[in-house]
């Protein structure tokens, strides 16, 4: 098996974690000559891919890849991936399985109510409005081109290095609070078992939503991490005080609650970190070890 990343980073990287072992062939693109070290650091072959031109090095990995994994951001312009190499990709002899990451955001603003894969997108920012637009492209594609192309909308996604518990630690985290806010989150390597199962042929939906089944108020997650390392707990900053970049402050702008039964009952994955409980547990264990 042969993996393209293209863009591979935090969420690529765990899943290339457990795709190597297995003998799987890794390769991954990066947009700077710094990412591209990066990924030569970790032992894979690595790409510079920068999105605005096409480049014949990933035309070549993508002839020889049996999967790809999408994690390039849309542009005003659309996905700089199909903009580039939608012809390389729709004739890649090998190819048994597209992946794209996007985001539980194209759903919007629900006021809280629960959502499910079945619910009609309605995103209401231009970054969540280019993701939706891309999910189409790619369904449309892939459905023209008689590729099996999957989309993984994903939740807040944190882990090792990015986490309440190494906020805490590097003494930045901030106790942020909107009365009634809630968001989903994702352990990475819960992530990665999404993938990998779906990789492995499992599934037969288009789109999967992948967040633990807990969407909590951020406030919440940093005192439980706190107590958990017997810190003491960062004082409550009301939302209209907090010092949040505009995208930060977008992310609070919607409230929903999204379902993910389908990870389960048709990838048949259960999640080794349910709540950001235990995903916050485990942090803290390797941390000491």
């Amino acid at each position: 098996m042969n993996i393209l990343c293209i863009g591979l980073g935090y969420t690529a990287e765990a899943l290339s974690r457990r795709l190597a072992p297995r003998g799987w062939q890794v390769t991954g693109t990066a947009r700077t000559p710094e990412g591209v070290a990066r990924i030569r650091a970790l032992g894979y072959d690595a790409i510079p891919f920068d999105g605005t031109s096409p480049a014949p090095e990933v035309s070549t990995a993508i002839a020889g890849a049996t999967h790809i994994l999408v994690s390039a951001s849309p542009t005003d312009t659309g996905d700089p991936v199909l903009a580039r190499h939608a012809t390389d990709i729709a004739g890649a002899p090998l190819l048994a399985w597209i992946g794209y990451l996007s985001t539980i955001g194209v759903y919007g603003d629900t006021g809280g109510a629960w959502v499910d894969e079945t619910a009609v997108p309605k995103p209401g920012s231009d970054r969540t409005r280019r993701r939706q637009a891309a999910e189409d492209d790619w369904l449309a594609f892939a459905r023209a081109a008689a590729k099996p192309a999957r989309i993984f909308r994903l939740g807040g996604i944190y882990g090792p290095g990015r986490s309440a518990i190494d906020d805490l630690a590097r003494g930045e985290a901030r106790r942020i609070v909107k009365p009634g806010q809630v968001f989903n989150r994702v352990h990475v390597d819960d992530i990665a078992s999404v993938l990998a199962a779906s990789a492995a042929g499992r599934g037969s939906y288009e789109v999967y939503n992948v967040t633990d089944g807990e969407p909590s108020p951020p406030q919440d997650v940093v005192l439980h991490a706190a107590r958990l390392m017997g810190v003491d707990l960062p004082p409550e900053i009301p939302f209209q005080d907090a010092p949040l970049s505009p995208m930060g402050r977008s992310f609070y702008a919607e409230n929903r609650r999204v379902r993910s039964h389908r990870i389960r009952e048709d990838l048949g994955v259960d999640l080794a970190y349910p709540s950001y409980r235990e995903g916050l547990a485990a942090i803290l264990a390797a941390r000491k070890s």
